[in-house]
């Protein structure tokens, strides 16, 4: 990109003397006003700039489904060749018809042009038999036609190269792609400039590229983008468009990097494009790119795993598996880790495949595992290395010691799969209504202030009186039982404790102690415990209790026996798992008993616990919480230290009232393997705790931790830099599971669990400054009691991909992306991937609005930066599938492969202005139907959509 005048005429001076467009293939020209016209297409003249003697009109509103062009083609010969349509779209916005070779037809795109006296061109790649030719376009009933066409150029497609560098300079260049030479350290002649925005719609490169062999293909394009921020072009292939690409801020305009694509290519001729489309961002410089046989990704690879501190991907190293490999571990911080799964608790092989030469610090789990030497040679290589490993979600780290080696993958024997989507659990989760029971089901209900609306599921089973019960039988082992559950609240909205009957194969085992003083709130927003206020709602809450070892094929029985007091019992579900053993203090590790705190006595250990931190920081030394409950007073700061419990079911940090948490002031913190319960019963955001709040720098992970009872779970503030959360389980917040605030970077919630949140459950609030880099990774959300599943509001170069999200309550779709409560606008490209969404959306009363399973929200700034959404499942949305408002601009959306199955009102719902492009979107079992789009909202429909 250049904003330069005078750069600008230079470049154009050099361009006429090097010549843009290499020759190729001849074209022929067909003049539209010679063409057969129909259904109202007519030969105009009122428009300059056309070839020929004229142009056609008549692709108006009042011919749509009959005005149509049709050329004679003759080709010489069998192949392929490209249908480039000359047409003018003074709109301001894409445009579609439908292109028909002989009897085979598709929707094609036209982007807006400058006016409706400039005329652009837009092109796709067919197969042509030897011979005549029917190629005619038409204002289908299915089409917004409204463009005026020009001409068309029949090119036989240009005999590839085999590469595998192919130069910019000398590919294909269109829409106003120019050769430039005022930035340094291209390769070849020149690089491709004129991605600006006035050339945006427009811009294109197109690379002539012979493929050998079928197969994957590695296309490694190399840029720079001096943005500051992420931008995308389309990637086309053989004039088909495959997907938006994300080309991340290079350090300035002479520095230049890469990104690479995978695409599948048959043996033979293809044209590889970079395309400026409407939906893009552009404003980049484009210097080669690179086609390789893709080799397979393995196991393990190392590219996917959570990088930060300097380690980064890259490519330029030939014989990586997948994508690429991490690089960077010279730099001081820089490490990988690499979360996986086991079947048991032990000691495991890890295998690295690396290139290069040195040691990297290795550590399982947040506990120090030692090095591992990565010893001289040629080419790829592997090192093995034994770690202590648990049963279930573990991560393995490896951070550099000065040696700047290449890791390529990390493969731990006998490791298991992670969930396809959403979080790997050590539990299995049983719903009540699908068990044995002599109580009441509970009929399905999504309506507000109703107990099923708040259920997993939407329903839930009542027991209400004495003898009744509801039974599951285990599918695995289990010594360890959580209950969702509620009972009524007292009259004076302080709460009532009431014990349930747990049987066993017949046989009680014990009573479990359940208590409605963390349910049940009133009134209005943020909520009282004063009865007096009505609309009462939030009546879950949990319990958890070991229980002994039960093998598969337990029958384990909730009954209301007659000491069971409460009126009734509402039962959820039931998680049932195999807790561990309490682990070992690690080696030198200061116990907090020593420095004064003691378990289960219910005094105040907020001063042992401190002094225990404060020598663990000064010493280099972890700090152990021991097996026991041990209370605190008031939030404990935390910098530069690991802190370690015997994990969750058995070291449990109890907060008092509305105090207590852990408060990040620095970096390198490690939090591990142990409970944070509170004790806050309302919201009252200045007067109470989150478990972990503040600034935790760079370098810190925070992983297995259970979380109940506080007024947040995680708020990840400004500063904080390279924090990796993972395996946490979150549950009855009075506010956000999980929010990402402000100045913070490359943070990543992974592999986590959150559970009736009286706010987002997954949040990152740009407040003030952006948010960027940071991603929410294969978590699970479910039954928010406010809010959405997962929100990003502002922020750069966000993810949320490969999450689970269920049951809205109130006020919040599954996933939103948007400018609501004034953010930072939205900027580079936010990735939403691979996600699944199961009776979300809901209603928000204080509008009176329903609010979609998907919510694109241009609140306080419109939406100009892009939002790519592919691989998205909507199941049973409660309202739209797919919302987006409000009446401001959302513009570079963009959607791929998504299926809305089932949704309370309409599969999409539009109501603002602006263009996104769709494709591979199926809308089915609709109540009002497939599309609203009231508003006029553009759809840019590319192949493979239905039902809308």
């Amino acid at each position: 990109m250049r904003s330069s005048p005078v750069l600008a005429v230079a470049v154009l001076a050099f361009t006429a003397l090097l010549g843009t467009v290499p020759a190729h293939a001849a074209t022929t020209r067909l003049e539209a006003e010679s063409a057969v016209l129909s259904g109202g297409a007519a030969v105009e003249t009122d428009h300059p700039g056309y070839s020929g003697s004229g142009f056609v009109g008549g692709f108006t509103d009042g011919h749509r489904g009959t005005a149509r062009t049709t050329f004679a083609v003759s080709a010489a010969s069998a192949g392929s060749y490209t249908l480039a349509l000359g047409y003018a779209n003074g709109t301001g916005s894409s445009r579609t018809l439908t292109l028909t070779v002989d009897s085979t037809a598709q929707q094609i795109s036209l982007p807006a042009t400058a006016s409706w006296d400039s005329w652009g061109s837009a092109s796709v790649a067919v197969s042509l038999g030897a011979g005549a030719h029917s190629v005619s376009y038409t204002f289908g009933s299915g089409d917004s036609g409204n463009v005026n066409l020009d001409r068309l150029d029949v090119t036989p497609s240009a005999t590839g190269q085999a590469g595998p560098l192919f130069e910019a300079e000398n590919a294909t260049l269109s829409g106003g792609a120019v050769v430039a030479t005022d930035h340094p350290g291209y390769s070849g002649t020149g690089f491709v400039g004129g991605y600006t925005d006035a050339n945006k719609g427009a811009a294109r490169t197109s690379f002539a590229v012979k493929v050998t062999t079928a197969g994957a293909q590695s296309l490694a394009l190399r840029y720079a983008n001096g943005t500051g921020v992420a931008m995308t072009l389309s990637l086309y292939v053989d004039n088909v468009r495959q997907r938006q690409v994300s080309l991340p801020a290079s350090a300035n305009w002479d520095t230049w990097t890469s990104a690479t694509e995978s695409v599948t290519l048959t043996a033979g001729d293809h044209t590889v494009a970079y395309a400026f489309d409407s939906t893009d961002s552009g404003n980049v410089n484009l210097d080669s790119l690179t086609v390789t046989a893709s080799v397979p990704a393995g196991p393990g690879e190392a590219e996917a795993a959570f990088l930060s501190g300097g380690a980064t991907v890259g490519a330029a190293t030939a014989g990586y598996t997948g994508p690429g490999y991490v690089t960077g571990f010279a730099t001081p911080g820089a490490r990988l880790v690499r979360t996986f799964a086991m079947a048991s608790a032990g000691t495991a092989t890890a295998t690295i495949r690396f290139s290069g030469a040195g040691t990297l610090a290795v550590a399982a789990n947040g506990r120090d595992a030692g090095s591992v030497s990565l010893p001289s040679g040629s080419g790829w290589r592997t090192a093995t290395v034994s770690v202590p490993v648990r049963a279930g979600v573990n991560t393995l780290q490896l951070a550099g010691t000065g040696s700047d080696v290449l890791v390529d993958s990390v493969v731990v024997a006998n490791e298991t799969a992670l969930a396809a989507r959403g979080a790997t659990t050590p539990y299995t989760e049983y719903e009540a209504e699908a068990g044995t029971t002599t109580g009441t089901v509970l009929a399905a209900d999504r309506t507000f202030h109703t107990v099923q609306a708040e259920s997993s599921g939407r329903r839930a089973v009542r027991l209400g009186a004495t003898g009744q019960s509801v039974s599951i039988t285990l599918t695995k082992p289990a010594n360890a039982v959580t209950l969702r559950f509620s009972i009524p609240d007292s009259a004076d909205g302080a709460g009532q404790t009431a014990p349930l009957a747990l049987y066993a194969n017949g046989t009680k085992i014990r009573d479990l102690s359940l208590t409605s003083n963390y349910s049940w709130v009133y009134g209005a927003y943020p909520y009282t415990n004063v009865p007096s206020q009505g609309s009462p709602h939030r009546f879950y809450d949990e319990t958890r209790a070991l229980i002994g070892d039960w093998p598969a094929g337990t029958v384990l029985k909730l009954q209301k026996d007659a000491s069971s007091t409460a009126a009734y019992y509402d039962v959820d579900l039931l998680d049932a798992e195999q807790a561990p053993p309490a682990a070992t203090a690690p080696a030198g590790a200061l116990s907090i008993t020593s420095y004064g705190a003691v378990p289960d006595n219910g005094s105040d250990a907020t001063s042992a616990i401190n002094a225990a931190i404060a020598a663990g920081a000064s010493q280099n030394k972890p700090v152990w919480i021991p097996a026991g409950r041990f209370r605190i007073t008031s939030k404990i700061n935390v910098a530069n230290v690991k802190v370690y419990g015997a994990g969750p079911w058995s070291s449990v940090i109890q907060g008092t009232g509305p105090r207590g948490g852990f408060f990040g002031t620095g970096s390198n913190v490690t939090l591990a393997d142990f409970a944070i319960f509170g004790d806050v019963r309302i919201r009252d955001d200045n007067g109470s705790d989150g478990a972990l709040d503040g600034n935790f720098g760079s370098g810190s992970l925070i992983q297995n931790l259970w979380i109940e009872h506080t007024k947040v779970g995680l708020w990840a503030d400004s500063g904080t830099n390279g924090l990796y959360v993972v395996g946490l389980r979150i549950r009855d917040t009075f506010a956000d599971g999980v929010n990402i605030h402000a100045n913070v970077a490359n943070v990543r919630v992974d592999q986590s669990m959150v559970r009736n949140t009286g706010d987002d459950g997954l949040a990152m609030f740009s407040e003030g400054s952006a948010v960027t880099g940071s991603a929410y990774t294969f978590n699970t959300v479910q039954s928010p009691a406010l809010a959405n599943g997962i929100g990003i509001f502002g922020g750069s170069g966000n993810r949320v991909e490969d999450n689970v999200v269920s049951d809205n309550v109130e006020a919040g779709s599954g996933i939103t992306v948007g400018t609501r409560f004034n953010p930072v606008p939205l900027s580079g490209t936010t990735s939403v991937r691979r996600n699944t969404l199961v009776r979300t959306g809901s209603f928000e009363h204080n509008w009176n609005s329903a609010i979609g399973g998907l919510w694109i929200y241009a609140d306080s700034a419109p939406i100009a930066a892009p939002i790519v959404v592919e691989d998205l499942t909507l199941t049973d949305s409660t309202y739209q599938g797919v919302l987006l408002s409000f009446q401001k601009s959302i513009t570079q959306l963009s959607f791929d492969r998504v299926t809305i199955a089932g949704a309370g009102t309409y599969g999409l719902e539009t109501n603002a202005t602006g263009s996104a492009s769709i494709a591979h979107t199926t809308v089915t079992g609709t109540t009002s139907g497939g599309l609203l789009n009231d508003g006029g909202y553009t759809l840019v429909r590319g192949a493979g959509n239905s039902g809308f």
